[in-house]
């Protein structure tokens, strides 16, 4: 596990004073780009496994992958990029390539460990020092690893990751099911959840349930520090 100094030499820490029970029973966190930063070892799992693949071909762009893997199951992603490359493969092949992705980048996890976002990294220990329930809401099927190495597993009283997703048959982002899951199995009630996650690239309402929403600032190599804005 690292840390940016840079996230550790706040000069506009986030404040927490509207994290109170009176408001607010949990507070569902994203966890790449907001919690831990991933998204360099994901990018690198993915360049490995593709260029064993197809040495022959161009590697895959920061664009590529900000445009069709980036956020999405891992699956979804994959055939989003070949979709996009023009490559044709059966489901079988495209099981494996997304399988032999996971390989490479829990060896680049194991090697490295993921980076702390520490202003999110407060945030999720002030909500917890208020008294409230805290989940982690993600299509990653490696979240409980990444928790684990990040040192942030006993602040997480949920997890709704990729695998309980598949199992419950949740839709993905931005669908809200994964983050009203959390909130029912956190015992609370939607309205009295707010959400921490990237903004979206477009304005779009709050999701179905009323839950609230608060937003880091969309990253720019995932290095700038997160920022809080509310809205819904």
């Amino acid at each position: 596990m690292t840390t940016s100094p840079a996230r550790r030499a706040r000069t506009e820490p986030p404040t927490a004073v509207w994290l109170l029970p009176s408001r607010f029973d949990a507070v569902l966190f994203d966890l790449d780009g907001v919690l831990t930063d991933t998204a360099t070892l994901h990018l690198a799992a993915w360049r490995e496994m593709f260029a064993e693949y197809a040495p022959e071909a161009p590697g895959i762009t920061d664009e590529e992958y900000r445009a069709h893997i980036d956020g999405k199951p891992r699956e979804a992603g994959l055939r989003a990029f070949l979709d996009a490359r023009g490559i044709d493969v059966p489901e079988e092949v495209l099981r494996d390539l997304a399988a032999r992705k996971d390989g490479c980048f829990r060896a680049l996890l194991e090697e490295r460990g993921p980076e702390v976002i520490e202003t999110s990294a407060d945030l999720l220990r002030q909500a917890r020092a208020a008294g409230l329930r805290t989940a982690v809401v993600t299509a990653s099927r490696n979240a409980a690893v990444v928790l684990d190495r990040a040192g942030l597993t006993a602040l997480v009283d949920v997890l709704v990751d990729g695998r309980v997703a598949d199992d419950l048959h949740l839709p993905g982002k931005p669908d809200p099911a994964s983050f009203l899951e959390a909130a029912h199995q956190a015992g609370c009630t939607p309205r009295r959840c707010v959400v921490v996650d990237l903004p979206v690239l477009r304005p779009r309402p709050p999701p179905s349930g009323d839950i609230r929403r608060l937003a880091s600032s969309r990253r720019q190599s995932c290095r700038q520090r997160c920022r809080w804005r509310a809205y819904g």
